[in-house]
């Protein structure tokens, strides 16, 4: 999660600290994956393909890269409480956040493939943010960072 109502990361006190002396061991480093169970795993990974664009290897998962052209720097972790109405109309305990390079581009697509957007917001600082369900009901978020200003 990145924008909207709840932005920010739980328990957020700073960057980590510095290590003392050489490289420090025994820390996450970043994400290395994600993973959803799902009644019809092919199905799923065939509409995350068709709806999203997102290239399946022969495996049937995706291996998505952060070096890819525009994409953020950083992922976020960020917990929420129990109650929080963020995910609805989801049910899943789980919300997934696409960046992506054109809001406007996918959002057409997955409207003429009969997605409905639940909601877009443009006017967040982080940037621009739509969101969808999959079809097990789980809410994802597709976010368009902001441009940083020209020096």
């Amino acid at each position: 999660m990145l924008g909207g109502a709840g932005a920010g990361v739980a328990g957020e006190t700073g960057p980590p600290p510095a290590p003392v002396a050489g490289h420090v061991t025994g820390h996450v480093t970043g994400l290395g994956g994600v993973f959803i169970k799902s009644p019809d795993p092919e199905a799923l990974a065939a509409w995350y393909h068709d709806m999203l664009g997102i290239t399946l290897e022969p495996w049937g998962g995706a291996m998505l890269r952060y070096d890819a052209p525009g994409h953020p720097d950083q992922m976020v972790w960020s917990a929420f409480p129990a109650a929080s109405g963020y995910f609805a109309p989801s049910t899943r305990e789980v919300m997934l956040d696409f960046a992506v390079d054109d809001l406007d581009a996918i959002v057409a697509r997955l409207k003429a493939k009969g997605v409905a957007i639940l909601k877009r917001d443009e006017s967040d600082p982080n940037g621009r943010f739509a969101w969808i369900l999959d079809p097990d009901g789980t809410k994802i978020e597709l976010w368009q960072p902001r441009k940083p200003p020209a020096p």
